[in-house]
């Protein structure tokens, strides 16, 4: 029997279409993708960035609110356009050796390898300063660029020793990071010469960064701290380590770091405001993760 509203009338033949699946006048039924409550996931469940899910299935990260953090990193980098400008991203998230091996830009290329004393959880690597590195597998020579290079890394630790955070030398050239080897903070880039400056704490996000074949600086925290006129002498061919400097000459790695690091990066040369903003990215980053200094 019929009646104004059609109820009971079947799937066909009722006013607003209850029972007619994806083809009815609200869209009752439609698949998720396509539904008319907004058209959005109407379940609720966010989506990610491409980049950033690669890196969640080949890490195997789990946890919403590391997968909150990185999708966050990844959106933040693309949005201040460092995305294309790093070659390695080491986010140290998930609290294993395995996961924190995982380079955020690219999970097929530069893999860190560790070594030694390391002990991972998470808030990061920890380099226990007698023996422990990770082998990042990036050699300047065959990967970088001779005038446009930087290496990061973000210290959760405040030690003056004889350290080195990341780099690797060779007997023409060098790069490194050193955020406070005896008080000082030390930044050499494609060169056998240093720039420095003093530096009363080592927890915080150092940059050490080349932008010209005679430009150098180094940052602490979003500031240059210190600039010089350095001529580049060549892309060293040495992989480059976090947690200790790859002496090849020697060959012997030297100075290793009893820092904890929560986040590290190896790309192209930054300009002053993209130095700036890499630091506002990672430090949010590490905030959400409640392991920011």
């Amino acid at each position: 029997m019929a009646n104004s509203n059609g109820w009971g009338d079947g799937a066909a033949n009722n006013t607003i279409g209850w029972g007619q699946g994806a083809n009815n006048a609200i869209g009752w039924g439609d698949i998720q993708a396509d539904s008319w409550a907004g058209l959005t996931d109407i379940t609720g469940v966010p989506g990610f960035d491409a980049d950033a899910q690669a890196f969640f299935t080949a890490a195997n990260i789990t946890d919403a609110t590391q997968k909150t953090a990185v999708n966050q990193l990844v959106l933040d980098l693309k949005s201040y356009s460092l995305w294309t400008k790093l070659d390695c991203i080491y986010p140290m998230v998930g609290g294993t050796s395995t996961t924190h091996s995982y380079n955020l830009k690219n999970t097929a290329t530069f893999q860190i390898t560790f070594n030694g004393g390391v002990t991972h959880s998470s808030n990061g690597v920890q380099f226990g300063g007698v023996n422990g590195y990770g082998n990042t597998n990036f050699n300047p020579s065959t990967n970088g660029s001779q005038n446009s290079h930087h290496q990061s890394f973000y210290s959760r630790t405040n030690v003056s020793a004889v350290e080195i955070e990341t780099g690797g030398t060779d007997a023409g050239s060098g790069s490194y990071v050193a955020a406070r080897l005896s008080g000082t903070s030390y930044f050499r880039l494609n060169t056998l010469t240093d720039i420095s400056i003093a530096n009363a704490n080592s927890q915080g996000f150092y940059i050490g960064n080349r932008t010209a074949s005679n430009v150098v600086n180094g940052w602490k925290n979003g500031t240059k701290v210190v600039s010089g006129t350095v001529a580049s002498t060549g892309n060293p061919n040495a992989s480059l380590f976090i947690g200790a400097w790859n002496n090849v000459p020697n060959p012997v790695i030297r100075y290793y770091s009893s820092k904890q690091c929560a986040f590290a990066s190896i790309g192209t040369g930054l300009t002053d405001t993209e130095a700036a903003n890499l630091r506002t990215a990672v430090q949010t980053f590490n905030t959400t993760l409640g392991r920011n200094v």
